[in-house]
């Protein structure tokens, strides 16, 4: 019996966290996407979607953004449509940074951070942050094109100690 199974086809990743504390400067958290192509999977991202751009191709992009978390429930949303990505696009990696504006901020700074992806109405991952609160970045998901072209789910937060700058850079690096 052959499967129908069609992969991951289109995802949203939803970020959230209560505001600062009155006098306190803003807390700024953002979803950050790089892409991958097959000949260079594990180096540098062919393009990146976040607070300033999008996909050229618009399959990737910023539903909502926040600067201080004082939306109503997820304060970030970014949609990938991954089955409208060309299938040069082997990998996907999409992460949350830190912007470190007034003090050093890690995740133990940020109050009630939460994550959620979810096809649908299937959720994929939730988290709190709870096991990288010593990081100023994170990745937290991986989606990876098979040689069917299917795309698969592969969760797991992994936390980074680099600036906004700097994270792009070795977020897709293999572990």
């Amino acid at each position: 019996m052959t499967g129908f199974s069609k992969g991951i086809r289109k995802v949203e990743v939803a970020l959230k966290w209560d505001p600062s504390p009155a006098g306190q400067p803003p807390t700024d958290l953002d979803i950050v996407a790089a892409t991958f192509v097959s000949a260079d999977a594990y180096g540098t991202p062919a393009y990146l979607v976040h607070f300033d751009s999008r996909s050229p191709d618009g399959t990737i992009f910023l539903n909502r953004d926040s600067t201080d978390g004082k939306g109503f429930g997820w304060d970030e949303v970014m949609t990938l449509e991954l089955d409208r990505l060309d299938g040069r696009y082997t990998r996907v990696v999409v992460g949350v940074v830190i912007q470190q504006r007034a003090a050093h901020k890690a995740f133990v700074d940020v109050l009630d951070p939460a994550m959620r992806i979810r096809e649908g109405y299937t959720v994929l991952a939730e988290d709190d942050f709870g096991s990288v609160l010593g990081a100023t970045a994170a990745t937290i998901a991986e989606f990876v094109r098979d040689d069917s072209g299917e795309w698969a789910f592969r969760p797991g937060v992994h936390g980074f100690d680099e600036d906004p700058a700097d994270f792009p850079r070795v977020m897709g690096r293999a572990r």
